[in-house]
This record gives C-alpha cells, sequence and structure tokens, in this order.
C-alpha cells in the first residue's frame, strides 16, 4: 500500500468484521521508531487462524481467495527492519476477554518507510463507515498528542449520530488542528 493510513483502515476494517464495538488506533513515534498498534474486542481469533492471517493466500471473504491486508503490513514493516506481532484471544476461550492486537514496528529512517499518510481521512472513513462503533485514536509524536475518542463524542452529542455531516466535518477539523499545533 501506498500509505500506512491505508493499512490502518484495512486492518480497522477486519475489527469492524469481527464485531468490535470498541477499535484503538495508537502510533507512537520515538526518533527513528514508530510503532502502530490496532486493538479491538471483537471475537477474536483462534491460535490456528492466528498463524494463517500471515498468510497472503488466506481470507475470510467469500468474494475473493486472497487477504493481502496482514501480509502487505508485515511487508511494509520488515522493509525498515521492523517487524509486525498478532495475538488474539478467541471468544470461545475467553468470553469476557477476546479481541485482538496487531502491533507493527516501523523503522522511519529506512529508505523503504512508507509514508504514514492521511490518517484523519482515515478516522474520518472508519467513524462515517461503522458508526456505531467506538473508536480511539492517540498519535503520540514525540511528545506531540493528537486524540480522539468517539465514546466522550457520544457523551456530549446524544442523539446525534456521529455520521452525520457535521459531526464528520468537526472530527476532520478537530484531528486537523491538533496535527497543525506545533
Amino acid at each position: 500500500m501506498k500509505e500506512l493510513s491505508l493499512n490502518v483502515l484495512d486492518i480497522a476494517k477486519n475489527s469492524v468484521k469481527a464485531n468490535a464495538t470498541l477499535i484503538g488506533i495508537s502510533l507512537v513515534e520515538e526518533g527513528n521508531k514508530l510503532t502502530l498498534t490496532i486493538t479491538d474486542n471483537g471475537c477474536g481469533m483462534k491460535p490456528e487462524v492466528v498463524e494463517t492471517v500471515v498468510n497472503p493466500f488466506y481470507t475470510t471473504r467469500t468474494t475473493r481467495k486472497v487477504g493481502m491486508g496482514v501480509p502487505l503490513l508485515i511487508l511494509a514493516a520488515e522493509q525498515t527492519g521492523g517487524n509486525v506481532t498478532v495475538s488474539s484471544r478467541h471468544e470461545e476461550a475467553y468470553p469476557q476477554d477476546h479481541g485482538t492486537v496487531v502491533t507493527a514496528v516501523f523503522y522511519t529512517d529506512h529508505i523503504d518507510f512508507t509514508p504514514i499518510g492521511d490518517l484523519v481521512s482515515t478516522m474520518e472513513t472508519l467513524i462515517m463507515g461503522s458508526p456505531e462503533i467506538d473508536f480511539t485514536f492517540v498519535h503520540d509524536r514525540n511528545g506531540k498528542i493528537v486524540e480522539l475518542d468517539t465514546r466522550q463524542l457520544r457523551e456530549v452529542l446524544g442523539d446525534v449520530p456521529l455520521d452525520s455531516f457535521e459531526v464528520i466535518q468537526w472530527i476532520g477539523d478537530f484531528l486537523r488542528e491538533q496535527y497543525s499545533a506545533e
């Protein structure tokens, strides 16, 4: 993928398909190291499925026979000298504490580092596409924090849906304002 934000979108959409009600997206930049973590409280995966998600020829989709999301993330991380880990707790084995965590480490000073891309549009797309799901977003840029928690928005908005035009526009402006504050 041309931007890491597209990987974030793809992995988070997998969390949506796993019936998550809360998806966390965290990016932490420390010097030349970027750690991306996507967590969810979805149904989780059994250990044998976790082993297969790194395989580009495995997918849960019925429309095509390959799944490239996690393998492309692994490729992007490994080509910078980083790595990806996937851990998951399936709801059958962990009925009260299930979900998945995908963590990718990148080295941003490597020539093959993929640009981060447009995270604001990614968050707008995720919220617009799945307004019933709560999202937390934190991007720590060497101590400069950009964050959003839709649970807080719901408290303020009451019955106003998160996917209404005005709310999505406000979310984009709110995140952009944080990014531009230097």
